[in-house]
């Protein structure tokens, strides 16, 4: 293939990244986004492996076997990993996009072939210098958000004394290794300043992300994305490979335009999110015994449920995690369309950081077939909970915790939160009494007006169908 066939191929795989793009903001078009991604994947690879830059017959069958190897990795996860792991697996997909650019770094700064000299060189360096360094942030911190995510590491944000100061310290040091590394000419001697940096680096990935609480992961996944996206066009710097400049540029500026909506979604600062954001233990102390619930828990049947359900004219569902630990979602689409068959208007109310990453409760109840136009986001539903009959939340906690706005001294104060206790009757299933993913008590639990319907979510709901129905 000639090196002009492959600019043509890069183009067109760049216009089709980016419709996949502008596919992907919708859930109605998203389908097709993910075509058009596949598609310019396709053709960029294509001609990336038999362009004029792959010689010898040898180092095609090289690239080949590699990438089947990689594929099949890749086929192997899409089939085994849950919907409930996606977030783990992006995660985990995004460690690998950091260390890529780490190794390809090095090779690149140790490959005699390059030839350059002078500013050239110069340049050269950076490039090989910034890549390895955004790489290594991305790999560390990406590895850590996995055991976060994974409950493998606890989801409590680690803060060390004088943190910030232990970051700018590493920030320093980075940028006085980096003067050191310029300044040699020996690629030996060179190595040193570029492990110690990397060292740095992978330090302070381990450190950004412990310090972040878990109320926070949905946003540390949409970061851990931009500087996927923003090593990957390091490399391409690194390998004078456009495509992969243009491509990381989408990924990192996306990611980081999603990062910032999330943020302003949750009354966040991006910079406070990643100097140590709130979670369990993570946040202003309350005031003694200002955020101690008031009441009694009231408990429900799945029976009463269907009851509340069958007698009302406007339902709202709220989906958070224990969704999607339970596979519940094929049950609440059943349970809508049964709903909407009578005659009952049924929504569902989405949070911005509901589940573990960025649109995690859209893609489960896409894959269980609820129409996009009754999916709606927090800002499009919250004045329609007090014409609301029933608001049923569905393994949801900190996202409908009214303490966001009833205490000032709770951890999560100023989030913005759906108030489904404004509802004539509002019903929290749960598995138990314990507090979310941000470690915070919920006074929702305890209104006059609220129910909790405890046990498994998909156990619980086929229960309530089965009344439904009967």
């Amino acid at each position: 293939m000639s090196e002009g066939l492959v600019t043509i191929s890069y183009i067109v795989a760049t216009i089709l990244f980016i419709k996949s793009l502008g596919g992907l903001s919708n859930p109605e078009s998203s389908r097709q986004g993910n075509y058009f991604g596949i598609a310019g994947m396709a053709i960029a690879i294509l001609a990336t492996v038999f362009g004029p830059k792959i010689t010898g017959l040898n180092s095609l069958l090289t690239i080949l076997v590699c990438m089947t190897i990689g594929g099949s990795v890749g086929v192997f996860a899409a089939i085994k990993v849950k919907m409930t792991e996606m977030p783990e697996l992006v995660a985990l997909m995004h460690s690998l996009v950091g260390l890529a650019a780490v190794l390809v770094g090095y090779a690149n700064y140790i490959d005699p072939t390059t030839g350059f000299s002078g500013a050239e060189k110069t340049i050269h360096e950076v490039e090989i210098y910034v890549g390895i360094l955004i790489g290594a942030v991305t790999f560390s911190g990406s590895v850590i958000a996995f055991g976060k995510l994974s409950a493998k590491i606890s989801g409590k944000p680690v803060l060390l004394p004088g943190r910030h100061f232990f970051n700018l310290a590493l920030l320093v040091g980075a940028i006085v290794l980096g003067k050191w590394f310029l300044n040699i000419e020996e690629i030996s001697a060179g190595i040193l300043p570029l492990a110690l940096m990397t060292g740095l680096a992978l330090a302070f990935g381990v450190h950004m992300v412990m310090a972040i609480g878990g109320a926070d992961m949905p946003v540390v996944v949409s970061m851990l994305n931009s500087y996927s996206g923003w090593a990957a066009a390091a490399t391409g710097f690194m390998l004078s490979n456009d495509l992969l400049i243009v491509t990381g540029a989408l990924v990192g500026s996306s990611g980081a335009i999603l990062s910032y909506i999330m943020c302003r979604a949750m009354n966040r600062n991006f910079i406070s999110v990643i100097a140590g954001g709130f979670g369990t233990d993570g946040g202003t102390p309350a005031a003694s015994g200002s955020a101690e619930p008031q009441g009694e828990v009231q408990p429900i049947s799945a029976a009463d449920t269907a009851e509340l359900l069958k007698e009302a004219q406007h339902v709202i569902i709220v989906p958070g995690y224990g969704m999607a630990v339970a596979q519940a979602q094929h049950t609440v689409y059943e349970i809508t369309k049964f709903l909407r068959d009578k005659g009952v208007e049924v929504r569902f109310g989405i949070h911005p950081v509901a589940g573990r990453m960025p649109g995690h409760m859209n893609v489960l109840l896409a894959e269980a077939r609820v129409p996009y136009d009754i999916v709606l986001e927090m800002d499009e539903i919250n004045e329609d909970f007090p014409h609301t009959d029933v608001a049923m939340v569905i393994g949801a906690n900190d996202i409908v915790n009214p303490a966001a706005q009833e205490d000032p001294n709770s951890p999560i104060a100023g989030m913005p939160v759906l108030e489904v206790w404004k509802a004539k009757t509002s019903i929290v299933m749960k598995r138990s009494m314990a507090s979310g993913y941000a470690g915070v008590d919920n006074p929702l639990f305890y209104k006059d007006n609220n129910r909790m319907l405890f046990g498994d979510a998909k156990k619980m709901l086929e229960e309530v169908l089965t009344h439904l129905k009967g």
